[in-house]
């Protein structure tokens, strides 16, 4: 009875610290991946809930280059026709983002901290 004892101890407690580990140790392993289209000379539909460590897909669908652009400079990214490339998601806030190449190509990201 002393190790079946011991055994589901140390389950539980396996348990309990995987339950009180804090949100930034669980960013650490990875965050949620949203895609954003550009298409038409236009920005897709954002993420409404996006947070710090999140992932933003960019996908450029037209048939001329793009960025994604941050203007607090927190992310700039460069798009081919066809081509996608990825951004973590670094701080809190409302990002403005537009294309350097089109200016009328904007949106925001609304990104909340975890």
């Amino acid at each position: 009875m002393g190790r079946r004892f011991a055994k589901r101890l140390t389950g539980l407690l396996l348990v309990a610290a995987m339950l009180a580990m804090p949100a930034s140790a669980q960013e650490a392993s990875g965050g949620r991946e949203f895609t954003v289209t550009m298409d038409n000379m236009v920005f897709g539909r954002v993420p409404a809930d996006a947070k710090v460590g999140d992932t933003i897909i960019w996908v450029n669908n037209d048939t001329v280059q793009h960025t994604a652009t941050a203007r607090d400079n927190s992310f700039d990214v460069r798009l081919q026709p066809g081509k996608r490339a990825r951004t973590v998601l670094s701080k809190a806030g409302n990002v403005a983002v537009y294309c350097i190449y089109h200016p009328m190509m904007r949106t925001t990201l609304k990104v909340v901290a975890s």
